[in-house]
């Protein structure tokens, strides 16, 4: 073996080689390099099949309820007529879709400061101290939150929702409308203000908000505390951090400090994971739901996949793109 560095005491030699250079092959480190960064780890795909796979079992329990089959369906509410809904959880005005669906960012977001200003692995708990791993996840935070905006509350005037149901041919259909003037529908073009003027949103193409803010949510907390699990990170990453590495790629291991690598004890749940936990389950549960008695199939899959768009630029293309990598930091590093 080539010496690259002075000779140390016992242990030390090896966290230098392993800061300086990647690892000697062990078992799982050979097939390393052969995933992309930009794929995830076998336990984020795991958990990145949930919601997929949620939205699949509430479709086939919605075909194979006869209540839900029964039902009539209102495509322009895009659920069933309240008083003839198959289930409690089959109207809008349930009280978890009113309390945690409807104010979904806020709960998203409260659990997250929880676990930020909590947990020991990303600083002092309970102290309002901005470590750089606070201040990095709070950028992600940041985001993930106008991610958020853009896509269900403002872009330059209407989200990108409502953008893309008036192109498609939707329309704010008003009850009473004077002849021979303009619609005065086809001037309001958000879904909020067609609603306050007592309008119904018809005609276009509507992504579902719902699946796209609770899969958004959920992923977010995920990757936020998945590090705290104490489990091997297998993460792969594009090397930036110094010329001798730029381009190469290696594990997320290495970007770690020496502090970072010997700290075992943040495994612990403590109340902030546990808050993450409670409204990661509360959101997938609603989304059951959500894929059972609202929307179109179509529909459901568009807010999935605008959600996941989210969710690769932010935990992912960082991973390969080590500039970006400097800014928003990963969780746990």
């Amino acid at each position: 073996m080539p010496a690259t560095s002075p000779s140390q005491p016992n242990g030390s030699s090896v966290s230098i080689e392993y800061k300086d250079k990647p690892r000697p092959a062990a078992s799982g480190d050979a097939a390393l390099p052969s995933r992309s960064p930009y794929l995830p780890t076998p336990l984020e795909a795991i958990l990145l099949s949930i919601y997929p796979a949620t939205l699949v079992l509430g479709s086939i329990f919605s075909l194979l309820d006869p209540s839900a089959r029964a039902a009539p369906y209102n495509a322009s509410l895009q659920s069933h007529p309240s008083h003839l809904a198959p289930s409690y959880f089959a109207q809008k005005r349930n009280l978890f879709n009113v309390l945690f669906v409807k104010i979904g960012w806020f709960w998203t977001s409260l659990a997250f400061l929880v676990f930020l200003f909590s947990h020991p692995s990303v600083g002092p708990p309970g102290t309002p101290i901005l470590t750089s791993k606070r201040v990095r996840a709070v950028c992600r935070w940041l985001l993930v939150t106008i991610w958020w905006i853009v896509v269900t509350q403002w872009f330059f005037g209407p989200p990108l929702m409502d953008r893309a149901f008036t192109l498609t041919g939707g329309q704010c259909e008003l009850v009473a409308v004077q002849p021979g003037s303009m619609s005065e529908g086809r001037r309001l073009l958000t879904s909020a203000a067609c609603k306050f003027a007592g309008g119904k949103w018809e005609g276009g193409y509507d992504i579902s908000g719902h699946v796209f803010l609770l899969v958004l949510g959920g992923l977010f907390l995920w990757l936020e505390v998945l590090h705290v699990a104490g489990l091997r990170d297998e993460r792969i990453i594009v090397g930036g951090s110094s010329a001798e590495h730029t381009g190469e790629i290696r594990s997320a291991e290495v970007e770690k400090t020496q502090t970072e690598a010997r700290q075992h004890d943040y495994s612990e749940l403590g109340t902030g994971v546990r808050a993450v936990l409670v409204v990661i389950l509360l959101g997938w549960w609603m989304l059951l739901m959500t894929a059972a008695y609202f929307h179109t199939w179509s529909e459901k899959l568009m807010g999935l996949i605008v959600a996941l768009l989210g969710v690769f630029a932010v935990y992912f293309l960082p991973r390969g793109v080590p500039a970006l990598r400097s800014v928003v930091g990963m969780p746990g590093i």
